[in-house]
C-alpha cells in the first residue's frame, strides 16, 4: 500500500498519512505507455500550418534569362529555379495534421504509471476539500509554501469543478489548477508535486461551479390543475337561493330570430 502526506487546506500537515487507493496506485510504472502516451499529446499540439514556397509559387521567372546556346554559361530556362537566389524551395513544409490517436486503455494506463511515478518519488499530496468563499490567490499561495513547495511546478487536482480554487491559482505562474478527471499523463509528469484534494481520491461528492456542495436534483414539477373558472357573485347568490328552495334556477327565455322578409312578387 502507498501512502502520501495528508494537509489541511491551511498547509498543516496531519499525523496521519494517507492511504491512497490501490485501484489506482498499484505501484507499477509503465515506462513504454509513458512514452506513447506523450509523444500522442505533444503531436496533437502542434499546429502545422508551417509552408515554404516551391518554384510554382514564387513570382517572376517567366523568360528565359539566356538563350540556349552561344553563351558559355549553363543552360537555364528560369529565375525561379530552386539553385538561383530569390528561387523556389526544394521539399519545404507544407500544411499538414500531425494529430495521431491512443486506445483509450492505453491512455488510462499512462495516466495510473504517471500518478504511480509521482507517489513512489514522495512528489504526491493529499489536502482535505479546500472551500474559499471567494478567490484568493494569498490563500492557496500561503498553502503552497507552507508545505514546502513554493518555486516548484504544482499540479493541483480538484475534485469537481471548483471555480474559487481556480481563480485562486491562475495568478501563479507555476501552479496549474484542474480537475482530477481531467489531468492526463503530460500533466501529471510537467508537475514537480501533485496536490489532490481527498474527496477526489475516496469518491466523495464535488464542488459545484459557485464553490458550494452540488445541490440535490430539484423534483419534477407539477402541471398546474385547471381552476373552474368563478361564477360572478349574482349568479352565485341566485343559485344558492334556488338550491335552499329546492327549485331550479329559471333559464333565460331564448331570443327570438327575426322572420324572414317575404319576397315580393312582381
Amino acid at each position: 500500500m502507498i501512502e502520501a502526506a495528508h494537509y489541511s487546506p491551511s498547509g498543516a500537515r496531519h499525523k496521519a498519512a494517507f492511504a491512497l487507493p490501490a485501484e489506482v496506485f498499484d505501484g507499477e510504472v509503465n515506462e513504454p505507455v509513458l512514452h506513447q502516451a506523450i509523444k500522442t499529446y505533444l503531436n496533437n499540439q502542434r499546429q502545422g500550418t508551417a509552408m515554404t514556397k516551391t518554384r510554382s509559387f514564387v513570382s517572376g521567372g517567366n523568360q528565359k534569362p539566356w538563350k540556349q546556346k552561344g553563351t558559355g554559361r549553363a543552360r537555364s530556362g528560369s529565375t525561379r529555379s530552386p539553385i538561383w537566389r530569390g528561387g523556389g524551395i526544394v521539399f519545404g513544409p507544407i500544411p499538414r495534421d500531425y494529430r495521431s490517436g491512443i486506445p483509450r486503455k492505453v491512455r488510462q494506463l499512462a495516466r495510473r504509471s504517471a500518478l504511480n511515478a509521482r507517489a513512489r518519488e514522495g512528489g504526491l499530496f493529499v489536502v482535505d476539500p479546500i472551500t474559499y468563499e471567494t478567490p484568493k490567490t494569498k490563500l492557496l499561495a500561503g498553502m503552497l509554501e507552507k508545505m514546502g513547495l513554493e518555486g516548484k511546478k504544482v499540479l493541483v487536482l480538484a475534485n469537481g469543478q471548483n471555480r474559487n480554487l481556480y481563480l485562486s491559482g491562475r495568478n501563479i505562474p507555476t501552479a496549474r489548477v484542474m480537475t482530477f478527471a481531467d489531468a492526463s499523463a503530460y500533466d501529471v509528469l510537467w508537475s514537480e508535486a501533485v496536490v489532490v484534494e481527498q474527496g477526489a481520491l475516496s469518491g466523495e461528492q464535488g464542488i459545484g461551479e459557485s464553490g458550494d456542495q452540488r445541490p440535490a436534483k430539484p423534483a419534477a414539477r407539477r402541471k398546474p390543475v385547471a381552476k373552474a373558472k368563478a361564477k360572478p357573485a349574482a349568479k352565485a347568490a341566485k343559485h344558492a337561493l334556488s338550491a335552499r328552495e329546492g327549485k331550479a334556477p329559471a333559464k333565460k327565455p331564448a331570443a327570438k330570430k327575426p322572420a324572414a322578409k317575404k319576397k315580393k312578387e312582381r
